[in-house]
């Protein structure tokens, strides 16, 4: 199963703010043993976004999405998934639920329409003021405030992917090789790739300046057990050409 991230506003294209998102969800993934295998930035241009969810809603992926679902006229992102599937939007009744108990007296009509989803949407629950976000077809749609939205990601993870998890059994391990290029060891690579499929190749060259030796790190990153017998296939090819190479910490 692939984890996709949708980065949604103006804002952050224009470099009013910047994004925190992705780096953070990086992290909650891989905190579970799960990683991230695409991530876009889209701004608030309906037309845009529209058909940006429609590509993404095509691949079946899980996606979280960031941004875009409060009250304003620049928040699309409702409207946008409703028309992307082809669906009509409504007050969903939990969510009306939750913003009439969050606003009470001082509830508005504007304040409603954030319970407002494509129909046949679930709730996802903010801890932080009870506006909810909303999911579908595994679309998980939170607020762009990462005080909001990283505990409803969280909250998405364990409740919805929880047998996914596997963090105590997923491992990264790599070597640091020194003057050595990239190109010499893709054939290396390939081998390796192609013994072991159920895990993950990296490979992260340095640019060396003056002065300094010219070195990749190389490493692999899956199941711990799988990751050993890798690694172990590495080494040994690395001796076998009598390249020098060390653990990285």
């Amino acid at each position: 199963m692939n984890f996709g991230a949708l980065i949604i506003g103006d804002e952050i294209l224009s470099g009013r703010r910047s994004d925190k998102h992705l780096a953070k969800l990086i992290e909650l993934l891989g905190a579970r043993g799960l990683k991230l295998s695409w991530a876009r930035y889209v701004g608030d241009d309906f037309q845009c976004l529209t058909d940006t969810l429609r590509q993404t809603f095509a691949t079946g992926d899980v996606v979280f999405c960031f941004g875009g679902i409060g009250a304003t006229p620049d928040d699309r992102t409702r409207q946008a998934a409703a028309a992307a599937l082809g669906l009509e939007l409504a007050l969903h009744p939990q969510a009306e639920a939750e913003i009439r108990a969050r606003f009470g007296a001082e509830l508005t009509p504007e304040r409603l329409q954030m319970g407002v989803y494509p129909v046949g949407s679930d709730i996802v629950p903010n801890s932080f003021n009870r506006i909810p976000g909303f999911s579908i077809r595994q679309h998980y749609f939170t607020p762009g405030f990462p005080i909001m939205a990283w505990p409803m990601v969280e909250w998405v993870l364990d409740t919805h992917f929880a047998h996914l998890h596997h963090a105590e059994d997923y491992v990264e391990q790599a070597v640091t090789i020194w003057d050595v290029y990239e190109g010499q060891l893709i054939a290396l690579m390939r081998q390796v790739t192609a013994e072991f499929p159920d895990t993950t190749l990296f490979s992260l060259p340095t640019i060396a300046s003056e002065g300094q030796r010219r070195s990749l790190e190389l490493g692999m990153k899956g199941r711990a057990a799988r990751v050993t017998e890798a690694m172990a296939c590495i080494k040994a090819d690395l001796a076998a050409r009598g390249l020098e190479w060390e653990d990285k910490a």
